[in-house]
């Protein structure tokens, strides 16, 4: 039957795959794989990926390395064997009973394997956060920090240096402005002082002068008094 030679096909392909150990041309984008949906692969090719992308693609398929008896490997038959035109749960049924077949492994050690998987993935995000949060000086650990929570730190220290800077500017301007005004204070009295000075020296040259003049006429011992 023509179902069951694409299934011996997908079987045989599913065992002679590329080794997925193989240093990952980083350079070379490819498509994502494609992942199950509502019990059935996706048959469209998803879109390329970008060199960054790529790297963490290659991280996260390290993560989920087995030794062939994994749930890893079991979802790598669904999706050989999805490509025969089976289906929902008869593709996930016949691709166990093969798989089961060929590695010895039953159901409980496969649910358990995909339990296994899903924790180191979820304990790996946990990770990456972490670091991620370490990187944006969101969080402190025993880990040098990096370069962007460097920049923040001198950034804060920086503010914080205008924000003083700007406090001192603001108080020395006001005792500027303080010290101006007394001294122009200062200046005022100092000239109205002055201005009182002249005045009483101006009246004093002023009297004695006169004083003067008249001792030069009336005590002049050439002049003779004139008899009335």
């Amino acid at each position: 039957m023509a179902i069951l030679d694409n299934l011996t096909k997908a079987a045989k392909g599913f065992f002679i795959e590329e080794d997925e150990t193989a240093p990952a041309q980083a350079s070379a984008p490819r498509t994502l794989p494609a992942q199950p949906a509502a019990g059935t692969p996706s048959a469209g090719p998803a879109p390329l990926v970008t060199q960054a992308e790529q790297r963490h693609l290659d991280h996260i398929a390290s993560l989920l390395v087995g030794d062939g008896k994994d749930f890893g490997a079991y979802t790598k038959m669904v999706s050989s064997m999805a490509s025969s035109g089976l289906t929902g749960p008869l593709l996930y049924q016949t691709a166990f009973n093969a798989f089961s077949a060929l590695t010895g492994v039953n159901q409980a050690t496969l649910l358990a394997s995909a339990e296994q998987l899903t924790t180191k993935l979820a304990d790996d995000r946990a990770r990456v956060l972490q670091r991620h949060r370490e990187k944006m000086g969101e969080a402190t650990s025993k880990a040098a920090p990096g370069p962007l929570a460097l920049l923040q730190q001198r950034e804060a220290q920086l503010q914080a240096d205008v924000a003083s800077l700007t406090q001192q500017l603001t108080e020395k301007s006001q005792q500027l402005r303080d010290i101006q005004q007394q001294a122009q204070a200062e200046k005022q009295k100092t000239q109205a002082a002055l201005a009182s000075y002249e005045l009483a020296n101006a009246a004093a040259a002023a009297e004695l002068q006169a004083h003067r003049q008249a001792a030069q006429n009336f005590l002049n011992p050439t002049a003779t008094p004139s008899n009335t």
